[in-house]
Formats: structure tokens, sequence, C-alpha cells
């Protein structure tokens, strides 16, 4: 008989998921330059959300897979 499955994995996989997003997102609009820049552009801020998000639900997801 199988244990219950944390919770912490279902989070690993969202974060997983929209890290993923956000980081294509991201490196799409750094490829493909927006017509009307916010004031903040040059920091690429999705690109490093979207990578953080990644490893956080990488870390999660390994951290409490189902064994």
């Amino acid at each position: 008989m199988r244990g219950p499955l944390s919770i912490w994995f279902f989070s690993g996989i969202l974060l997983l998921a929209y890290g993923v997003l956000i980081a294509a997102t991201g490196l799409w609009e750094l490829a493909h330059r927006p017509a009307h820049l916010t004031v903040l552009w040059q920091l690429h801020a999705p690109i490093w959300w979207g990578g953080m998000m990644t490893a956080a639900g990488l870390i999660y997801t390994i951290r409490f897979r189902p064994r």
C-alpha cells in the first residue's frame, strides 16, 4: 500500500511549469523587443523570476517525489 502524496510535490510541479513558461516569455521578449518598453525593461525580470521558479520547482519536485 502506498503512502499519501505530499502537497509539496504538486507545488513543485506547479512552480516548475510556471517558471518554464515565465522564463520562455522573458526570452521571447528579449529576442522580440516590445513596442512600448517598461521602465526597468533592461533588467529582464521574467528571465530571472522564471529561472528562480524553475529551480525551486525542481528542488521541490525532486525532494518530495513519491517513492
